[in-house]
């Protein structure tokens, strides 16, 4: 069986999470523009950084470990630059104070949960395949649910206590999610390149 055979129902599941990221990113990006919502930004950049390692994966499959390498380093470079934009959002809500509409951040944050749990059953036969790549993306996405729990929870809290900190405290935590996440992306990358000039031949 050739090495695309073999990879076909990893390339399709690894396809449709990249796909559903990327769809709701506009989802949940467009309604934290509309409602000022820290935590939902957060999480957007969250959809696409996860849209990001899944096409990273789908590529990688038949790349060889120096490619690979490469584009995780240029990976983890790019998601640092929308966790500039989420700090300033969040440096907006602490001047404005302004709490954002309960049952939209609630009800978009349920969306997000909807599609995580999707990505995570459709990822879980292949966690232990192909790499730590593969693994990193289920744990994510099994992660990401989590961070949707509290995104859910947020906006529960905003309709019983009228106050912009639940939304800017999950907001900020997803952050810092996402920070950890592109380190972890470019330690991972560094491995894969010091595996690289090991395995070069010695003049």
């Amino acid at each position: 069986m050739s090495e695309l055979g073999a990879y076909s129902p990893l390339r399709r599941a690894v396809l449709w999470v990249a796909l559903l990221n990327f769809s709701y990113f506009w989802v949940e990006f467009g309604v934290a523009q509309s409602i000022g919502s820290v935590s939902l930004f957060a999480d957007s950049i969250d959809f696409l950084e996860d849209t990001a390692i899944n096409l990273l994966i789908l590529i990688g499959i038949g790349l060889s470990l120096a490619y690979r390498a490469r584009l995780g380093m240029l990976l983890a470079g790019i998601l640092l630059i929308p966790g500039v934009a989420t700090l300033w959002m969040a440096w907006n809500k602490v001047v404005s104070q302004a709490p954002p509409d309960a049952f939209d951040l609630s009800l978009t944050g349920l969306g997000a949960l909807f599609i995580n749990l999707i990505c995570a059953f459709l990822l879980i036969r292949f966690r232990h395949h192909q790499g730590s790549l593969t693994r990193a993306a289920f744990l994510s996405a099994r992660n990401d649910a989590l961070a949707n729990v509290a995104i859910i929870a947020a906006g529960l809290l905003t309709l019983l206590w009228h106050s912009a900190l639940p939304d800017l405290i999950v907001g900020l935590g997803i952050f810092l999610m996402n920070l950890d996440a592109a380190r972890e992306v470019y330690q991972a990358a560094r491995r894969e390149h010091a595996e690289t000039r090991q395995q070069q031949p010695q003049p």
